[in-house]
């Protein structure tokens, strides 16, 4: 009975160590194998199988682009000014195996090299060019980090200055310098606003100007218009008063000869026509001489019946 309770705890440990051996690498990762304390392979994303006792793996490497933000460094410039300037570094592991053997710690490693790095860079540069060229310290960075991290199977895709942290006394000499060309731009924009409103209220007036002198040249037209309209309708209306009163005439001398009326009669009644016509109106009055007879006549007869 014992034989047997042996057996099987063989059994299971045997179960156990068989099933330890087998390994399955997720993906965007890469284990570093060693046979005997040597460095034997590096195992790729999948399912792999150990010696076991043998092989073990050693390194664990994360194939995924990583970030490391670093605490701020003080740094000196060029014209002798301190400030501290924290930095983030992203990096990705390219070769397992040189990440693995290396260097001791890679991360330190990088946080050192990032702080020497930026020492000598800034260390070239004036406090106004380290403030305005974050770009090119960027740039630099990143491409001496490149080539210096590059036997430990690193890659360094990029470098951020994070903050650049200047001495107090100079942050507030930068404020004021800030504040003053705020006032400055804001003095600008008012001026010129002011300048803009002057010009709008012009171009009203002269817009309001223009509009009167529209308004009062149709005006006139219209008056003038009207004026000639009253012309027109008064001397019709006297065109009309004379045509009407040659018509009567015309009238009445038809009536008269269509009553029979000589000659003598006809001329009688032109004198007539010609006395109305010079009551008050006329000072001398031409007569033909046909019609002068006729009243000579006339008087000599009514000085007979007398």
């Amino acid at each position: 009975m014992g034989g047997v309770y042996f057996i099987l705890v063989v059994f299971i440990l045997a179960i156990i160590l068989l099933a330890s051996c087998v390994k399955i690498v997720p993906q965007a990762h890469a284990y570093v194998v060693e046979r005997l304390g040597a460095y034997q392979q590096t195992w790729p994303v999948g399912i792999h199988f150990k010696l076991p006792i043998v092989d073990k793996v050693a390194k664990k490497v994360v194939l995924k682009e990583q970030v490391v933000d670093f605490a701020p460094q003080p740094v000196i410039t060029k014209d002798n000014v301190t400030m501290r300037i924290d930095t983030v570094v992203f990096f990705q592991i390219t070769d397992p195996k040189l990440f693995a053997y290396g260097v001791e710690n890679p991360i330190m490693a990088i946080e050192n090299l990032t702080a020497t790095t930026l020492r000598n860079i800034i260390g070239e540069m004036e406090l106004d060019q380290t403030l305005t060229s974050r770009e090119i310290i960027n740039t630099k960075m990143r491409a001496s980090l490149d080539i210096a991290t590059d036997p430990w199977g690193i890659k360094v895709n990029r470098v951020e200055l994070k903050n650049i942290i200047p001495p107090a006394a100079i942050q507030d000499a930068m404020e004021k310098q800030m504040k003053a060309e705020r006032e400055r731009r804001e003095a600008i924009l008012r001026a010129e606003g002011e300048k803009k409103s002057t010009v709008l209220v012009a171009e009203g007036n002269k817009e309001s100007a223009i509009l009167e002198a529209e308004a009062e040249k149709q005006s006139a037209i219209l008056r003038a218009e009207a004026q000639k309209e009253k012309m027109i309708r008064e001397a019709e209306g006297q065109a009309e008063a004379i045509l009407k009163v040659q018509q009567a005439t015309a009238d009445g001398i038809r009536m008269i000869r269509e009553a029979g009326a000589d000659e003598a009669v006809l001329k009688l009644k032109s004198l007539e026509a010609f006395e109305k016509a010079a009551d008050g109106q006329a000072t001398k009055i031409i007569i033909p001489s046909e019609i002068q007879g006729m009243a000579g006549l006339a008087a000599s007869a009514k000085e007979i019946l007398k």
